[in-house]
């Protein structure tokens, strides 16, 4: 029966055949999955239910408990359930970047709300071309570090030095997210948060992390990846905690 499955026991083990798999080059052009099969938890700390959990699939792709969980234990069930359903259902074909899938995702991206932002969408499309034949969860990290960048603001500056889109492209591809690039991010945002607070503002902080818990409480209700909202909020945490540290410095 389908209510006694472990979820848990599921999704690592999904991983482990999937990583196995892709050892043995058995898994299909552009199927490989990451070297390591671990899928990692984290539980946000709370006194009292209900209790919320994430948990982040090799490659990066990330999802959180989306049910109202009285235990630490049903909120880890409750994330594994959506990532295993997200995981089983990129194994299909649909959902392996193709020229007819680059078409469709392009035109969604270009919405009305978002058709102001040319240069996003023609970077998007370049992206989806540079990833044919990979799945849009191997895809997802390479997309959240560009995300990133946009709202950090640093793919304007990088036009503004004249840096081709070929070239953006190529350089961050070959990045992964790591501490070192969360530190840069972390770094720039406590840094307007000093010039903002110097001028007699209010500060910038405050108001984007308040932005980023929204989208992320969202996406997660939704049931939607939600990599992109936690690393902004877990940027800006580690940008506030740099504010009470004068003397901290990029590694």
């Amino acid at each position: 029966m389908l209510l006694a499955v472990n979820v848990v026991e599921a999704l690592q083990e999904f991983w482990q055949v999937k990583a196995a798999r892709a050892a043995s080059g058995t898994e299909g052009a552009g199927g490989g999955a990451s070297a390591s099969a671990l899928v990692i938890y984290e539980s946000v700390p709370a006194a009292a239910p209900p209790y919320v959990c994430y948990v982040t699939l090799p490659g990066g792709a990330c999802f959180g408990s989306f049910q109202n969980c009285p235990t630490k234990a049903e909120a880890r069930r409750s994330a594994a359930k959506i990532a295993l359903m997200n995981s089983v259902f990129n194994e299909h074909e649909s959902r392996r970047i193709s020229d007819r899938f680059i078409e469709k995702a392009v035109g969604e991206a270009r919405a009305p709300a978002a058709a102001h932002d040319a240069a996003g969408i023609a970077a998007f499309r370049f992206m989806l071309e540079a990833n044919k034949g990979r799945t849009m969860l191997e895809f997802q990290e390479l997309m959240t570090v560009f995300q990133l960048l946009h709202w950090n603001g640093s793919l304007r500056a990088l036009r503004e030095r004249h840096c081709s889109r070929q070239e953006v492209v190529a350089h961050y591809s070959a990045r992964a997210l790591d501490d070192t690039m969360r530190q840069q991010m972390a770094h720039e945002w406590a840094a307007r948060e000093r010039d903002a607070l110097a001028a007699g503002g209010e500060g910038v902080l405050r108001a984007e992390l308040a932005r980023a818990d929204r989208e992320l409480l969202a996406a997660r209700l939704a049931t939607r990846e939600l990599r992109f909202p936690k690393e902004k909020r877990d940027i800006l945490l580690l940008a506030r905690a740099m504010i009470s540290t004068p003397h901290s410095h990029v590694p």
